[in-house]
Order: structure tokens, then sequence, then C-alpha cells
């Protein structure tokens, strides 16, 4: 097949694609730095044509909520338009656990509107809702931090290797379309300010946390809201395990063989 990953340069794009060839499949790269653009469609009939599947792993460059509800709509629409115009048989858009409660949390306003859209159009979709990556505590908190304080929500995560989400994405892509929501986590259940706390030790970057419910991962969160439900995908790998092979990583530089996508993007 055929897979085109929209996105395909940012944090999570630029693993998709060679998930997608460990697969057996031929990935076809679309971003606006590779000449097609999303929001004006200069390029994305030409980048779409021959393409089986579209991967949807964009995200929007704002976290103010109008601007990323503006962004997602709009590159949406233009998206599956142009996959109508093609023929693509089937759209996967990557979304987020703990979007029907985030109701203050501008990034989800967006992807809210992302998922209605692709759930009406005529386009096969699938959405899948992931669990937060196991690197996001410590990009939240480093994000957070004041003069060596970071205020962070207690939130209780499932997370997921990124290793692990991409191999589901392409996966899903290649079968066929659910027109359904469906959720994919990790093994285990973990807090998120032990993640971050863990996770910047491993990286030998002190910063002192203040767990609280202010902010925009505010207490409408708590407790199983940012969890699974019982039907969900598991993935294996645990946040133990990810984290082991971060310390192997920052030790000797290697990356673990069987982990050769160990961090879809640097926690900080």
């Amino acid at each position: 097949m055929r897979i085109a990953v929209v996105g395909a340069t940012g944090r999570i794009g630029r693993h998709v694609c060679p998930a997608v060839e460990r697969a057996g499949h031929e990935p076809v790269r679309i971003s606006r730095a590779l000449g097609a653009d999303v929001l004006t469609g200069e390029g994305l009939d030409a980048a779409l044509n021959g393409v089986d599947a579209v991967i949807d792993v964009i995200n929007a460059p704002s976290r103010q909520e109008d601007e990323a509800v503006e962004f997602f709509a709009a590159a949406t629409r233009t998206l599956l338009a142009a996959e109508r115009r093609v023929g693509v048989r089937h759209h996967v858009v990557l979304s987020a656990l703990g979007l029907d409660h985030g109701r203050h949390v501008p990034h989800y306003a967006g992807k809210r509107i992302q998922e209605r859209l692709v759930s009406a159009k005529d386009v096969p979709s699938t959405v899948l809702r992931s669990a937060q990556l196991h690197d996001f505590p410590a990009i939240l908190a480093t994000r957070l931090a004041r003069g060596g304080t970071a205020e962070v929500p207690p939130l209780l995560l499932q997370p997921i290797a990124p290793a692990d989400l991409v191999d589901v994405l392409v996966e899903v892509a290649v079968g066929r379309p659910l027109r359904a929501v469906r959720e994919v986590a990790g093994p285990r259940t973990e807090d998120l300010v032990d993640m971050a706390r863990r996770t910047l030790g491993v990286l030998g970057r002190p910063l002192e946390l203040a767990p609280t419910w202010r902010g925009v991962f505010g207490a409408e969160l708590a407790g199983d809201a940012m969890l699974p439900s019982d039907d969900a995908r598991i993935c294996p790998t645990t946040f133990d395990r990810w984290l082991a092979d971060l310390r192997v990583v920052r030790d000797d530089g290697r990356v673990p063989r069987h982990r050769a996508q160990l961090a879809v993007g640097q926690p900080v």
C-alpha cells in the first residue's frame, strides 16, 4: 500500500514513516516543508495521488484555543476534500484520550473539531485516541517551569511508548476503515508527577515539581478521566522499560536495538 503521513516532519510523523516501511508499505511524506500545504491545499492533490490510506498526525502551531480550533478545522476540511478528489480509501486521524473531559484544554478543543469533521465526511475513517506518550510529563513540566519550579497536574495516565503508538497507527491504516473511535494505551496506570520527576532525573535536569490542579489540566481531568476504556488496545511497553532505555541513551548514546524508536521527541 501507499500510505501518506500528513505531518511527516513533525514530532510523531517523522517516526511513522519508518514504521510504514518496516511494515512493507510505501510511505508518502506530506508536510508544508515538503511542498504540500494542508491549509491552502497547494500541492496536496499531487502528493495524495495514488495513495491508499492517510495517517493524519498534524498538530496545531498555537496553544491558543481559537487558533487551534481554526487550524484543525481548516486543515481537516482541506485534507478531506483532497482525499475525496483523488480517491483515498481510508483516513486515520490521531486523537487523544481525555478529549471528552478536557473542556478547558485548548489543544483538545481543536481535536474535538477535527474528530467531528472526520466522522461526518464521506471519506471512510478511523479515529485513534491515544494515551499520552511516555515523554509527555517531562515535556509538560519543562514547559511550565518558572524559576526552577513547575506546577504540574497530578494526572493519572496510562502512557504509551512512542514506538508502540506508531506501529498501531500503521496497523490501523492498513486495515479496513472502522468509522468509529478506538483507543490505545500502555499497560500500566502511572502518576504524571512521578513520571516527570523520574524522567528529568535520568536526564540530569533538576526541577522542583509542585502538584496542583491550577492551569489548563484542571480537576475535571482527575481520577480516571485520562485513562482508557475497557475495550482499548493495550500495548506492551511499560514506562519503566522506556525509562531504562532512555538511561542507556543518556549513558552511552546507543539506542537499544529492540526500541529503535525510543522517543518520538526529546523530553525537553
